[in-house]
């Protein structure tokens, strides 16, 4: 039982940092969020699906929703038509650096001795390849353009072009050291530096580097949508919003939630951002303002795909379906479309 002099303390600490309640007890969670909070708890799962242990990284397919594990160290296949764990496939190392869906696949980058790259064939549910390329770190990123697979393979910006058939690297583009996220986006892709505060563009079809931007300190996770490329930045917690045609910064909108972990997507009209005790930000994609902002336990990594938000709990070991539109619903009224 909390004494009086505890609560006290408590409120006063509230008045500086946001606040949950469970079984009526205050419990300090963190700094002072710059949004309008709501508990998470408002949010009603259409289905929650155990994995293992913990749960990390979501790929959205046509026909499936991919979802990496540890205990086990796997890579699990979700029908989205039926909320229905259907698969689950094996890796020989931890899924430790995102997962990406193309060319009839899905990528996974493993952690190890040596570090791989895990290729599963996504009509059969089975492991085809696992090729000597892997990530240069774990929380790094993988993507897909229209004929390669890309992949950051050391911290000194090694970003490697990848036949998707035979593994083989076709081709070393050098990005700033301390680079590890790279996404295809309209015939470029993006490579954020982690280690520094910047976004590299590279032309898909050449290799060339177009050029850097500046963003908010330490950008990993990245999205595109509304015309833009967003990165959202682990060392203050902000959101750089990037006009994808001309390369320049147009706003950075401030979270309220740094550190490790953490994950972005676009949809319905607004970018979505997660990290843990804070599982879901939402920024209005027209005018960039954070509309809302849920707190509470789980959040991590998440996609956005068949009408859904899937939002995983890390510690947890889970995946939930949110229905998007009840979540843009909860968080705007009803005021933004669908899109």
């Amino acid at each position: 039982m909390l004494t009086t002099r505890r609560v006290h303390f408590l409120r006063a600490l509230c008045a500086a940092a946001f606040c949950l309640r469970a079984g009526g007890t205050l419990i300090a969670a963190g700094p002072a969020l710059p949004g309008p909070t709501r508990p998470i708890s408002e949010l009603h799962p259409v289905a929650v699906i155990q994995l293992g242990k913990t749960a990390d990284w979501v790929a959205i397919a046509p026909n499936a929703v991919w979802v990496g594990s540890t205990g086990p160290d796997a890579v699990h296949r979700i029908d989205p038509a039926t909320n229905k764990l259907v698969a689950t496939v094996e890796l020989a190392g931890e899924p430790c650096a995102g997962l990406a869906a193309g060319f009839g696949s899905v990528w996974i980058p493993l952690c190890g001795k040596p570090a791989a790259l895990a290729k599963v064939d996504a009509a059969r549910n089975v492991l085809s390849a696992l090729f000597q390329t892997g990530p240069a770190a774990a929380e790094g990123g993988i993507t897909t353009s229209t004929d390669s697979v890309w992949l950051v393979t050391d911290a000194d910006g090694s970003l490697a072009r990848i036949d998707p058939d035979t593994g083989t690297v076709r081709q070393i583009v050098r990005v700033p050291a301390g680079s590890y996220n790279p996404r295809f986006h309209d015939g470029r892709v993006w490579v954020t530096r982690a280690g520094g505060a910047e976004i590299t563009a590279v032309d898909a079809a050449s290799g060339a580097v177009l050029g850097t931007t500046p963003t908010g300190a330490g950008p990993r996770f990245l999205t595109s949508g509304a015309g833009s490329v967003w990165t959202f930045n682990q060392g203050d917690g902000s959101l750089t919003r990037i006009d994808a045609h001309s390369r320049q910064v147009t706003q950075t909108i401030a979270l309220g939630t740094p550190g490790h972990g953490g994950d972005i997507a676009f949809g319905g009209g607004l970018i979505w951002t997660t990290m843990p005790k804070v599982p879901l930000s939402a920024v209005n994609a027209v005018d960039s303002k954070l509309l809302c902002q849920w707190v509470g336990p789980g959040g991590d990594s998440l996609g956005i795909g068949h009408d859904a938000l899937w939002l995983t709990d890390y510690h947890g070991g889970t995946v939930s379906r949110l229905d998007l539109q009840d979540a843009v619903n909860h968080c705007t009224g009803g005021r933004t479309r669908k899109r």
